[in-house]
């Protein structure tokens, strides 16, 4: 689908698959191509002049595949995190093509960040003055985006360390620790989300189209935000190693407990089991087993030599 802001408009033009006779409108400030089909990449080219990547294109990992200039075109690929609500949000490519007309983003996907900036489009239409202030703008609502999905994990992590420092008994740690995982990898894709938007603004910052106006001004803002964002999800990284090692550690601590537990019974009982083990030899010669007293001082020192490792087991401070 072909999505078209211009300038001075609350509301975009849509049009549907069928683009073979798409005219690009001349006040067109933002063309989002959403899920495009080969007819509408093909009919955006044409009216742009202007390849536009391949969904396989834009997952390429390369730095020089990512951000990339074309024809006076910039072409910048970031990664989006989408489902940012969720426990374990996902992450798609997602790219925008600054051009000296309307800015042109590629997505296949709908991410909240684009959804947001309608929504302020709509409440602020003048906005909508050239794609390179619709690029800055939209840049913004990402990084203010991926500061909300940050601090939803900070809150999860938070809980997570308030449930291993409790005091109690290590039941359902498996359950932390899944949690644990998967905010470490929230934790991780915010990074590379945040790592492609500084490689982004950095590239960018250099091109003439982004010193006009308040522009420059407005690059360094979102790079400076990214950079502090970066630092404060590193933050959160090594408190999520930290509770993960604690967690472990204390569930080491409990399976010893319980091992300490099992060989101070066996020790306890081993006396015990030595005494009962000779009465219940089956030889003649045997003078306690015909003694009317030979039950009960057989049981009691059995009960003694239980006693006796327990109450030095006690003393040593091993129980």
């Amino acid at each position: 689908m072909i999505r078209v802001f211009c300038a001075g408009k609350t509301a975009c033009e849509q049009y549907p698959e069928d683009s073979s006779t798409w005219v690009m409108p001349r006040d067109a400030v933002w063309i989002d191509l959403v899920k495009p089909t080969r007819e509408e990449d093909a009919a955006v080219e044409k009216a742009l002049g202007l390849s536009i990547p391949t969904r396989e294109e834009m997952a390429e990992l390369e730095a020089s595949s990512r951000v990339y200039r074309e024809n006076g075109a910039i072409y910048a690929t970031a990664d989006i995190i989408t489902h940012g609500d969720d426990e374990l949000p996902g992450i798609e490519p997602v790219t925008f093509m600054v051009t000296d007309g309307p800015l042109l983003t590629i997505r296949y996907v709908d991410p909240k960040p684009f959804t947001l900036m309608v929504e302020k489009l709509e409440r602020e239409p003048q906005l909508c003055a050239t794609g390179t202030d619709i690029f800055l703008h939209l840049m913004e609502t990402v990084i203010d985006r991926v500061s909300d999905i940050l601090s939803g994990t900070v809150g999860r992590v938070e809980g997570i360390a308030g449930h291993v420092f409790s005091g109690g008994k290590t039941v359902g740690f498996e359950k932390l620790i899944t949690k644990l995982g998967r905010a470490q990898m929230t934790n991780a894709r915010i990074e590379q989300s945040l790592a492609g938007l500084t490689r982004i603004f950095a590239f960018v910052g250099v091109d003439e189209r982004m010193n006009k106006g308040d522009g420059r001004a407005h690059l360094r803002s979102l790079s400076r935000d990214a950079e502090s964002l970066s630092a404060h999800n590193h933050a959160v990284a090594a408190s999520i190693n930290f509770q993960l090692s604690a967690a472990l550690g204390l569930i080491n601590i409990e399976q010893s407990s319980i091992i300490k537990i099992f060989s101070v019974a066996a020790v306890a009982f081993l006396p015990p089991t030595l005494i009962a083990s000779i009465y219940g030899m089956n030889f003649h010669s045997m003078p306690e087993l015909s003694q009317p007293w030979g039950y009960p001082v057989a049981v009691g020192a059995m009960v003694v030599s239980a006693l006796l490792p327990l109450a030095w087991f006690k003393k040593k401070g091993w129980l």
